[in-house]
């Protein structure tokens, strides 16, 4: 597999365009840049001036630090207890979605003499973490009270659940999100609020707050069929390893499910399912040869 610094960095740009230069963009680098790589999509996209990076797991905000990574990092699926400290040490940002993260962060701050750094993840309809935007009355002062002496809140976001068939969604998760914040007194300093996705950063750049959080479209991925499409970024490469004349009715392949027409050239690749190459493409895939 070969993966485009140059169509990602496009991709990136497509971001930029529609939010526009005052919004911060947080690529998501998670699982490895969805499989693409993520030294060389840091690499890449780190020329773009990001305002921080997007991981999913401790491990792989300790990856980015292991490559040099100095800048924010936000680790945005919630973390298990005994991995807070990990997490603090490493000055990653963490996201947290209930109160108890809330007090162990505070509490290992006052073990290690450091500040953690939180984004408060308010659920507004995703339903898989997050505070009840609904129930803000109940959490939100105990979050500013340790906001004050024990955790540095950083930031407040909610994730799309519809972004890429659902305009309307969208703006009522925004809504939510925004009834929350109303009812934060003082917010921080620096204080970052987030919503927008790639699908939602293209259909509703209006939305876009602090900053956006692009993923799938940055490598590739289309994010709703009315959205512009993005550039490939990545391309399988496999050698010819074999080539040979078939004669009409010469049967091919696991089932024999083709069968020469007439006489026929073909090529063996040197790839195959074992490789992730999908069955599925039997029979309708395409490939080209010497790149034409």
């Amino acid at each position: 597999m070969r993966v485009s610094a140059d169509a990602l960095r496009r991709n990136y740009a497509r971001i930029r365009g529609a939010v526009g230069p005052a919004t911060g963009i947080i690529p998501m680098v998670k699982a490895d840049a969805y499989g693409l790589g993520m030294r060389e999509t840091v690499r890449a996209l780190g020329e773009e001036g990001p305002l921080g990076w997007g991981v999913a797991t401790l491990d792989e905000g300790l990856r980015l630090r292991e490559l040099g990574t100095t800048g924010r990092v936000v680790v945005f699926c919630p973390l298990p207890h005994d991995s807070l400290e990990l997490a603090v040490a490493a000055a990653l940002q963490v996201t947290v979605s209930n109160l108890e993260s809330v007090e162990r962060l505070a509490a290992v701050g006052r073990q290690t003499h450091l500040l953690p750094e939180i984004h408060v993840d308010v659920d507004t309809g995703m339903g898989r973490s997050g505070f009840d935007w609904q129930r803000a009355s109940e959490w939100l002062p105990r979050v500013e009270e340790l906001a004050q002496d024990g955790v540095r809140w950083v930031g407040c976001y909610s994730h799309l659940h519809s972004a890429e068939d659902d305009e309307g969604s969208v703006r009522e998760q925004a809504t939510r999100l925004q009834a929350v914040l109303d009812r934060i007194a003082n917010p921080p300093a620096g204080f970052l609020v987030h919503l927008l996705n790639s699908a939602g950063a293209l259909r509703l750049p209006e939305l876009a707050r602090d900053a956006v959080r692009p993923g799938i479209f940055l490598y590739g991925g289309r994010v709703g069929p009315e959205q512009p499409a993005p550039e490939a970024v990545a391309s399988v490469h496999a050698r010819v390893v074999h080539t040979r004349e078939a004669s009409p009715g010469t049967t091919l392949g696991y089932g024999a499910t083709y069968r020469a027409r007439r006489q026929e050239r073909w090529a063996t690749l040197a790839i195959g399912y074992g490789d992730g190459l999908p069955r599925a493409l039997g029979n309708r895939g395409q490939a080209l040869l010497g790149g034409g």
